[in-house]
């Protein structure tokens, strides 16, 4: 009862509670979110450059989750994913006495004296201090759950360098996040210390009277005190860790499970992680308590009135840390805290990333918007458009009867809909894809030199230009005008694609070169560089990327004479002398931040991030490759109408694109080296290897539909070059 007092005592000096702040900070943050990236993108970006994240688009121009926003995916929401995630959070509350009877066996655990070992776990898990804890142990876990379904995304948030990972972890959702999870772990710590019992029970006892006449006072128990802070920093470093590794990042397995089978699976690994994390964490904590255990002893002194007891050794030494029974202890009460949050992480992915069969067409007005094609074509949060084209790939591949649906012509009318808008769909992906790897490409083969303005650069051979138009002319409408980004247009964001834009030269940042700067500034006329240029030697400095034109992939139109041009002006190319000026000053103190050492080793872009972050959504084209192949498949004997042979140029010419566009991207620099293999962790790193699964599922998918067409491709309109290129895939040379 005593150490209860202490802690309400502690509770309202605070001067408010838990759910108070996150009532309050979660309206504030609301609001702020995206102010903050804003404010940190181009405060660093403008100053420094390098600051590249690859934030997720699951999050609104408010920066809250779109889950809980009215819209078309609405239904899904409040009849699917909420049951889902309460299922979860039902399972980890129904799962936690067997892990709090095996914390207290563990941590009672006793080889030469068994029988009262038993005694003694049976006497702590019927007592009523235990019944509460249990009752606080299940609100922690009800808490973290509801976290994580605020917190989750299909899209993780990659950073491409250290700046750009400290501002995440800076952001304020995340130190919400981590201040959370911060103070659970307090609560748990208590739990645990309430549990073992012996000399962790109370935070204060009685001091020992050195006289007999001296009055009784409060002494510290450090034991008590030492769990407590070990579970706040066990938390803490386990929020921060969730930033850091995406452990919120929700991944979708390849191969379909039952989730009995699922949670089986990955019960040895939870085990196995949350002990070796635990290690890990009270590591960390022993060396924080060794150098500044002495401050958070000192304010609960002062706070609560306790006094020190002389006759106890202090904790923070060395000889009071190396007690084999307070490691050990620390230690099981880490790994408990972590393996029951591990639990109810493990559980949310495996219940929201359950299969969901989404009707293909409906015979009820009301029904419509729960429909695929109408799923995958309108505004929907993202883990719906996922579960969309997840069952896409799965429909094309094991129900006959559903294809039949997506092969069948609306009455009246006779118009293939369905097919119609699952199609335009995965080529819009898929088109989306190869013109981010195309820009990722111009940018990296120029060392970050973009486009001259000038008429030297669009002037193209003939050659070139009618490759151009003879590419081109089967490509379909949708696939020239690209969108930025087919999940912004998705969710209603704005024409700033996040997907692109790390990826673009930054001509602020201290490590552009001055080639850089000088090739994108406007050209004198009198230049001996203005105009056309016949020499050969200049005109291999531009890279060719592409056998065609990119700005008539990009136009759909032959590139301009450079007699069409407009020549620029002479005197908007002159600025002005003040302009010149703070330009000369600012460009000196980025040359002179760029040669210190701890500048360089912020803004320096981390190895594979980019890469990372190019296919950090591919799950979604995976499943459009494979959904679009098979139903292509399919067609070849399941098409009574031909609909799937009107748009076969186009599929054909998208996939093609998108492999030569792949093909390039692994020449590059840390593109095609296998990511290296990540410590024992909670995290998912799946998203690293996306890349490889996307060039394996693209070649996949071309071989399945020449395979199944063989000859018959020959009479498909497509460019020569195509046709060249897929004569490959027909002779099995690819």
């Amino acid at each position: 009862m005593f150490s209860l007092s202490m802690y309400s005592l502690i509770w309202r000096f605070g001067g408010f509670s838990l759910r108070q702040l996150v009532g309050q900070l979660r309206g504030v943050l609301g609001s702020r979110g995206a102010e903050w990236d804003r404010v940190v993108n181009s405060s660093v970006t403008g100053s420094l450059g390098g600051f590249c994240v690859y934030r997720s688009v699951e999050r609104d121009s408010t920066g809250t989750s779109d889950m809980f926003s009215a819209g078309s995916g609405y239904w899904f929401t409040q009849k699917v994913l909420c049951w889902r995630a309460a299922a979860s959070i039902a399972w980890s509350v129904l799962l936690l006495p067997a892990t709090t009877a095996a914390f207290v066996v563990l941590s009672k655990f006793s080889i030469l004296h068994p029988v009262r070992m038993l005694a003694d776990c049976a006497s702590v898990l019927v007592s009523a201090g235990s019944v509460f804890s249990f009752i606080l142990l299940t609100g922690v876990i009800i808490m973290v759950g509801f976290l994580t379904f605020e917190y989750y995304t299909v899209i993780p948030m990659i950073a491409c360098s250290k700046v750009a990972l400290l501002g995440r972890l800076l952001h304020p959702r995340q130190l919400l996040y981590c201040l959370a999870h911060g103070l659970m772990g307090v609560v748990v710590g208590w739990c645990c210390a309430v549990t073992i019992g012996y000399r962790y029970e109370t935070l204060g006892s009685v001091c020992p009277k050195t006289d007999g006449d001296g009055p009784a006072h409060m002494c510290l128990n450090e034991h008590h005190l030492l769990l407590l802070l070990e579970g706040g920093f066990v938390g803490l470093s386990h929020g921060l860790l969730g930033v850091i590794h995406n452990m919120n990042y929700v991944s979708f397995g390849t191969v379909q499970q039952h989730k009995y089978l699922c949670f089986k699976g990955s019960l040895p690994l939870a085990v196995k992680c949350s002990a070796a994390q635990a290690f890990y964490s009270v590591r960390n904590f022993l060396v924080f308590y060794f150098f500044l255990g002495h401050i958070p002893r000192a304010w609960i002194c002062r706070s609560l009135s306790l006094h020190l007891d002389s006759s106890a050794h202090p904790l923070d030494t060395i000889s009071g840390l190396l007690d084999l029974s307070l490691l050990y202890h620390l230690w099981i009460s880490a790994a408990y805290l972590l393996f029951s949050w591990c639990i109810t992480l493990l559980l949310f992915r495996i219940f929201v990333t359950e299969a969901y069969s989404f009707p293909v067409q409906s015979t009820f007005t009301e029904e419509a918007p729960q429909c695929l094609p109408k799923v995958l074509s309108e505004k929907q949060p993202m883990i719906l458009k996922f579960l969309a084209l997840q069952d896409l790939s799965l429909l094309s591949q094991h129900s006959p009867s559903r294809r039949s649906q997506v092969f069948s012509l609306s009455q009246p009318g006779g118009h293939a809909h369905n097919w119609n808008a699952i199609s335009k769909e995965c080529l819009s992906l898929l088109a989306e894809l190869t013109q981010r790897l195309v820009s990722y490409h111009e940018t990296v083969a120029t060392n970050g030199r973009t486009k001259s303005l000038s008429s030297s650069s669009e002037q193209k051979t003939s050659s070139e230009s009618s490759g151009t138009e003879d590419s081109m002319s089967s490509r379909p409408a949708f696939l020239m005008k690209t969108p930025a980004s087919v999940f912004l247009r998705s969710m209603g964001a704005g024409p700033q694609s996040p997907l692109t834009s790390p990826f673009t030269p930054d001509l602020d940042s201290p490590f552009a070169s001055p080639t850089l700067r000088r090739l994108t500034a406007p050209l004198d006329p009198g230049s001996p560089w203005h105009g056309s240029v016949q020499s050969p030697h200049v005109m291999r400095r531009a890279p060719k990327l592409w056998s065609t034109s990119t700005d008539s992939q990009v136009n759909g139109s032959p590139p301009a004479s450079p007699a069409s041009l407009p020549s620029p002006k002479p005197e908007s190319s002159r600025p002005s002398f003040l302009a010149q000026f703070f330009q000369n000053r600012r460009e000196q103190v980025k040359h002179f931040l760029a040669k210190r050492v701890l500048v360089m080793y912020l803004f320096t872009k981390l190895p594979e991030a980019s890469s990372q972050a190019l296919f950090a959504d591919s799950q979604a084209h995976i499943w459009a490759l494979e959904g679009l192949s098979y139903l292509v498949q399919a067609s070849f004997t399941e098409d009574q109408f031909g609909v799937v042979q009107t748009t076969l140029p186009s599929i054909l010419s998208s996939m093609l694109l998108l492999q030569e566009a792949v093909d390039r991207h692994f020449k590059l620099p840390h593109a095609s080296s296998k990511p290296v293999r990540s410590p024992v962790s909670l995290g998912d790193s799946s998203h690293k290897t996306l890349r490889f699964a996307l060039r394996a599922t693209l070649k996949t998918a071309i071989y399945r539909i020449t395979s199944t067409f063989g000859a018959h491709l020959h009479a498909v309109q497509m460019s020569a070059e195509h046709r060249k290129r897929l004569q490959h895939f027909l002779e099995y040379k690819e």
